[in-house]
Order: C-alpha cells, then structure tokens, then sequence
C-alpha cells in the first residue's frame, strides 16, 4: 500500500505563492506518472498539472506560465510551485500518483490541500 500525503496548501493574497508538496510513502514501488488536480466549491475536479518524470510536463492552459510541476524521486515526492496566484486558484488541490510495482500501476489519491487565495 502506498500513501499519499498533501501539503503546503494555505491563505495567501492575490500574486502571492505557495508550493505544494506530495509525498508518497511506502515499500516497494516507483514513482511513474503524478497529476496535481484542484476542485473549486460547486465546481467539478479540473486537471492541472503532470509529471511523468520521463515526457516534459502538461499544464492546463489557466495556470501555464505561472505553475511549476516538479519531482524528487529519491524522495518520492512531487511539488507544484504556484506563484502570481488568482482568486480563481482558490480550490482543494489533490494528488493522484501512478505507483509501479511488479510491472503494475496503480493509481493513489491524496486527502488534499486547501489553497484559498483573497482578491
């Protein structure tokens, strides 16, 4: 089994920043593929960035630019640095890791980070 823990989610103002941080932990297995994914109140989940940690990264087209998806993997970690932050970034931002083990993937969910950011 493999864990999957969010942070660095908070209050910051218009234009400010904040980095998030995903760590996976348990025995085993490889870091593949991680999507950070956020989900606004009333509002479906939306992708918003990817790391394969072998193809260059994806972005949606609203944070290209001004969101930055990176990987530790002696850590197992993923961050997502976010800076020049709108009111429309406020949301609950999760992590769905693709961990490889014995040749499988299989997909981890995070719990989630708040990130509200004021106008």
């Amino acid at each position: 089994q493999v864990q999957v823990v969010e942070s660095g989610g908070g209050l910051v103002q218009t234009g400010g920043s904040l980095r998030l941080s995903c760590a996976a932990s348990g025995s085993g297995f490889s870091l593949d593929f991680v999507t950070w994914l956020r989900q606004a109140p009333g509002k479906e989940r939306e992708f918003v960035a990817e790391s394969s940690g072998v193809q260059n990264a994806k972005y949606a087209d609203a944070v290209k630019g001004r969101f930055t998806i990176s990987r530790d993997n002696a850590k197992n970690t993923v961050y997502l640095q976010m800076n020049s932050l709108k009111p429309e970034d406020t949301g609950v931002y999760i992590c769905n890791i693709h961990a490889g083990r014995d040749g499988v993937l299989t997909s981890y969910w995070g719990q989630g980070t708040q990130v509200t950011v004021s106008s």
